[in-house]
């Protein structure tokens, strides 16, 4: 489950948090030559402003691509027995990232009163774990415009990596307030309340199960404005792995509703395989066998292999023998009914 999502002004520009690299060359455009009063240095207009902000955006979006790729080849040398040693690669990223640093923070000298500028920094700040200087950047920001939603969204980010999980849920609550429209605030709550389960208990004076219950209206407020966000619904899907009592049928319908929005060939396969692990639990093994017997993509081989063995070891034993059972290459081949549930 992706923990918690980034959003830089009022564009819903996201991705997941710890890693929290945003694209800030996109971020600028919703910047829209705006400069709140006094916030320029004397003798230059908002364009001109707004001009240098989106050229150090695209500075540290370069950068963070560069450093990327870095990591990328690094971890494929380091697979043939090269690569540079962790705190050499570290030393290099960092002085990659320092000019885009002093960028933002010489900006910010000159235009103290500047939000977009003070938000894409404290993003830049998460993603070199600068989290206190995040935070001040955000606090900053926060007390020149209390209004914008996506603030209040990503300091309660802030507060719930750090363990101020109750100030996370308050800044949750206000960014809803201020915007309802946006769902990346519904799920970053309800994944911060079914993580933080015993703060939500203490914060609202509920118990587990209503805990889960909260976490998941959220997560349904979050699909209901995000219909067709394919990594949403499987979030939503994998929580029902963390719910005891178990609720099979819910897991069932939240994992076809994935399925219906699947764009490609392996998201497919892939909720194959979560249906496949529900319908096993159930002791409902030809059903789990049927989806097995969609999934061929070699990215999904181990698992699909793992998953056969457990189909055939279970359902020995529910039948009380040792003798092997029918293997998945003699399921019902791709295409043929599977008696799954109807989404609610």
């Amino acid at each position: 489950m992706k923990l918690l999502l980034f959003v830089i002004a009022s564009a819903c520009l996201a991705v997941s948090a710890p890693a929290q690299s945003t694209n800030r060359s996109a971020a600028a455009a919703a910047t829209n030559a705006i400069a709140s009063p006094g916030t320029n240095a004397p003798g230059l207009t908002n364009s001109l402003v707004a001009a240098e902000l989106e050229r150090i955006m695209v500075l540290d979006q370069e950068a963070q691509d560069e450093v990327d790729k870095w990591i990328r080849d690094n971890q494929a040398f380091e697979r043939e027995g090269a690569g540079l040693p962790p705190r050499d690669l570290n030393l290099k990223i960092r002085k990659r990232l320092e000019p885009v640093r002093t960028a933002y923070s010489d900006f910010i000298k000159l235009h103290p009163r500047h939000v977009e500028a003070r938000i894409a920094y404290a993003s830049f700040l998460s993603d070199i774990h600068d989290e206190e200087a995040e935070k001040e950047q955000l606090l900053a920001a926060k007390e020149l415009d209390p209004k914008r939603a996506s603030i209040w969204n990503n300091l309660a980010n802030y507060y719930g990596h750090n363990g101020e999980v109750r100030d996370a849920f308050t800044h949750y609550e206000k960014a809803i307030e201020l915007d309802p429209t946006e769902s990346v605030y519904y799920h970053n709550f309800g994944t911060t309340v079914y993580l933080f389960r015993r703060d939500a208990e203490a914060q609202y004076n509920i118990n587990e199960q209503q805990v889960f219950d909260k976490a998941l209206t959220l997560y349904s407020n979050s699909m209901r404005l995000d219909p067709t966000n394919f990594p949403l619904a499987t979030d939503v899907a994998q929580s029902y792995y963390g719910i005891k009592p178990t609720r099979l049928q819910d897991a069932l319908v939240s994992w076809t509703n994935a399925m219906k929005i699947a764009k490609t060939e392996l998201e497919r396969q892939s909720v194959h395989t979560h249906l496949a692990r529900w319908k096993l639990s159930a002791e409902r093994f030809d059903e789990a066998r049927a989806h097995i017997a969609r999934v061929n993509d070699p990215l999904l081989e181990e698992l699909r292999e793992r998953l056969v063995k457990n189909i055939d070891l279970q359902e020995a034993k529910a039948r009380g023998t040792n003798a092997p059972s029918v293997s998945a290459t003699n399921a019902p081949p791709a295409g043929t009914g599977t008696n799954l549930p109807a989404a609610k």
